[in-house]
């Protein structure tokens, strides 16, 4: 009788990672052991390696045909030292030892001249992080082939122009991404992961006499293209062209303060934006950020308790370890009201005196890690959806955002509602077009006055961006009350 042996997920990775980013150009952990070892000394605090592979492919199709195909495969290393709060960074898309040393050697400079590196080199422990498995460690680009990839675009779009003739124009993208990291720290942490990631976008344009709007659609995660079946198409088909064919029906929105209610699942774009940026570890350190310095003190109205949690199991947020090798965690970042903490990366908790939160993230290996979201969102409350709107006189019902700006020192943000309606009387009156919520995120969760029991989390579409630099993100919340919040419409 043979026996199966099962490989330990961690171990897995880490013999992914060094089959692709170190066998190939005659590195080992010895060399990663030594190239440490050349940057720590006196003045120096931390170093890191970063290796990074990444293998992605798209497609788009418009008006059947297939408009663009790429593929692209990127590799290199990044190596960090930190001294205090200052970094250097140096990145090199050749994996050599050579090159490595040469990195390794450039940003040794931010610390003074010291002889230590042979003692830091014995002092270097191996400690591999610790297991856990939030997506399979496959390729997704290699779970279906080039003729079902094109074949899947064409379906969606037949499925969209039958669901009404008043569709006249489909555009449909389908993207895929492989990507390999490992991480060497100074402190001895060895971390891998092999990370998945897909998205099958959906747009749709309806047109009614001369009016034409746009209604658009799509999902993902860290699974493989074979999710992609009929009822999630279907699904995604009925949400872009009933979008858009809402949006042929929409009155010109009223503006002034108003109750607004939004929906649940992606509004919580609005939570990430006018909230969430302000609770990274950076901000907060440099009192940049409106809730600085607010540890234990009540930020939002009881009941409202928001999460950062990086450990949901094949979201497009999620991460089996930070790009720091941390693993990520479910954060409170704020408990009934009351504001419990931030999102830190190791240099930000380092210099706060608090323990790294898992948020290390970083866009690629020639950019710097910095606290970054991943799966942010606020817990359910008590109230039936129905309820909710039922309460309203006169308020805006938002289901969906488009373009969003915040400013994080005063947390004020402006935001266009994609799809809204118009509450009369505690009924959905008629949907509404040119809605924009001004308001101040502090202000706006004191403002939350009913909660749904309805939480959603988006349907993987979500990235965000922050000094330049892009990584996928989830968010999601319930149907939400929120009184007083200024809307500008065109009415």
């Amino acid at each position: 009788m043979r026996r199966m042996i099962a490989i330990e997920p961690t171990l897995q990775r880490l013999a992914t990672a060094r089959m692709l980013l170190l066998e190939p150009y005659g590195l080992d952990e010895t060399h990663l052991r030594r190239a440490l070892a050349r940057i720590m000394g006196p003045g120096v605090d931390d170093a890191d390696l970063y290796f990074q592979y990444t293998r992605s492919e798209g497609w788009s199709l418009e008006e059947g045909i297939v408009k663009t195909g790429s593929f692209s495969i990127d590799q290199g290393v990044g190596v960090r030292a930190i001294s205090g709060d200052k970094t250097a960074f140096a990145y090199s898309d050749d994996l050599s030892w050579a090159a490595l040393r040469e990195a390794a050697d450039s940003v040794r400079a931010i610390g003074r001249l010291g002889a230590a590196q042979q003692a830091d080199l014995r002092r270097w422990r191996r400690r591999v992080a610790a297991s856990r498995q939030l997506y399979d460690a496959h390729d997704p680009i290699g779970t279906l082939d080039s003729a079902a990839k094109v074949a899947l675009l064409e379906r969606l779009e037949r499925m969209a122009r039958a669901r009404d003739p008043r569709v006249v124009q489909v555009m449909a993208g389908l993207a895929a991404e492989y990507d390999v990291v490992l991480v060497a720290r100074a402190d001895g942490v060895l971390a891998a992961d092999v990370r998945p990631l897909v998205r099958l976008s959906l747009t749709v344009i309806a047109q009614q006499g001369q009016r034409r709007e746009v209604g658009s659609s799509g999902g993902g995660g860290r699974w493989g293209l074979e999710r992609f079946d009929d009822a999630l198409l279907a699904q995604y088909v009925d949400e872009a062209v009933g979008a858009a064919l809402t949006n042929l029906e929409s009155r010109p929105a009223p503006a002034g303060e108003l109750t607004v209610v939004l929906g649940p699942g992606w509004p919580g774009v609005l939570l990430h934006e006018a909230v969430g940026h302000g609770l990274e570890g950076d901000f907060n350190r440099k009192g940049s950020s409106a809730f600085s310095g607010r540890i234990g003190q009540r930020v939002a109205a009881k009941g409202v308790t928001v999460l950062d949690d990086g450990t949901l199991a094949g979201r497009r947020g999620s991460l089996n370890i930070d790009d720091e090798g941390e693993p990520t965690q479910c954060n409170v970042l704020i408990e009934d009201g009351i504001l419990r903490g931030y999102m830190q990366d190791r240099l930000n908790a380092r210099l706060m005196g608090v323990a790294a939160t898992g948020n290390g993230r970083r866009e690629s290996y020639a950019h710097l890690p910095m606290p970054r979201m991943t799966n942010t969102y606020m817990l359910a409350g008590p109230h039936d959806p129905q309820e909710i709107i039922a309460s309203v006189q006169r308020g805006l019902y938002a289901t969906h955002f488009g373009g969003g700006q915040v400013d994080i020192t005063s947390g004020k943000f402006v935001f266009s509602a994609s799809s809204a309606w118009w509450i009369e009387n505690g009924r959905l009156a008629y949907p509404v077009k040119g809605a924009t919520l001004i308001g101040s995120g502090p202000e706006a969760l004191k403002r939350v006055r009913m909660i749904g029991r309805d939480l959603q989390l988006d349907a993987g579409i979500g990235t965000c961006g922050k000094e330049g630099q892009s990584v996928p993100v989830g968010v999601g919340q319930p149907t939400l009350r929120i009184d007083g919040l200024t809307v500008g419409g065109t009415a």
